[in-house]
């Protein structure tokens, strides 16, 4: 386990809970079909969980690209390593995708609407206006990447020793993505994350997805540049204070 393979698996465990749960929700004729909001940001939080979990020990689990920008950013991660972070995360994003593709494959041929199809893959704005669009995403991102830096571990009182608390490590980050999907997710749908966006788009482009129609390009820098903006501000932010 190497920290390329850990962000490569966190990342690709991330994407199946995460778009399997959007699957699962909006597909026709799944079991969870109609499923709503709630069990899609609740869902996206316990992916988060999961793909910290595998990766924290070995690679710090970013699992996102903002995320390992907005580090080095802020001086807490090696600018020699983001490309092959950044590589491993997008790779791992559409080992995902395609697992999910996969396992519902009966519902994507059953399901009609187009822009359903994608949005199991990809996200897509509520109401479509880039600048109020990158925005969003720039705020999400911010409030992910700034909160994480903030993060510290658990100590004795008396000595100051710091002490694990194993796998429950991961849940503070999976309680702040579960809050920014509750409270900042409806208008973008919270990509907050490069490689969750563009690497199952690229998915939806290239498998053979019955009537799938596009891979609406023309709004797929919104969830790249976005939430790389919003992790660099978020690390020039926290080195100013």
């Amino acid at each position: 386990m190497t920290p390329f393979v850990a962000e490569l698996l966190g990342t690709a465990l991330l994407i199946t809970l995460g778009c399997g749960v959007v699957a699962n929700a909006i597909l026709k004729g799944t079991k969870g079909e109609g499923g709503g909001w709630i069990v899609i940001t609740t869902a996206w939080a316990f992916a988060v969980f999961v793909g910290v979990v595998v990766a924290g020990p070995y690679s710090g689990a970013h699992i996102n690209p903002a995320v390992t920008v907005g580090l080095a950013v802020a001086g807490a991660f090696e600018w020699a390593d983001v490309p092959s972070y950044l590589l491993a995360q997008l790779l791992g994003a559409m080992i995902g995708a395609t697992l999910i593709w996969i396992m519902y494959k009966d519902h994507f041929d059953i399901t009609e609407d187009k822009g359903v199809k994608l949005g199991v893959f990809s996200t897509i704005p509520a109401i479509r206006n880039y600048p109020s669009n990158i925005f969003s995403e720039v705020l999400g991102t911010f409030v992910l990447v700034f909160t994480v830096l903030f993060f510290t571990d658990a100590s004795m009182l008396a000595t100051e020793e710091v002490i694990g608390l194993g796998s429950l490590g991961a849940l503070p980050v999976s309680l702040l993505v579960w809050g920014i999907g509750l409270s900042l997710g409806g208008t973008t749908g919270y990509a907050i994350n490069p490689a969750r966006d563009l690497g199952p788009r690229l998915i939806h482009a290239i498998l053979p997805i019955k009537d799938k129609g596009n891979s609406d390009w023309g709004y797929s820098w919104i969830p790249v540049l976005g939430p790389i903006l919003g992790g660099m501000i978020a690390g020039a932010l926290y080195l100013v204070l």
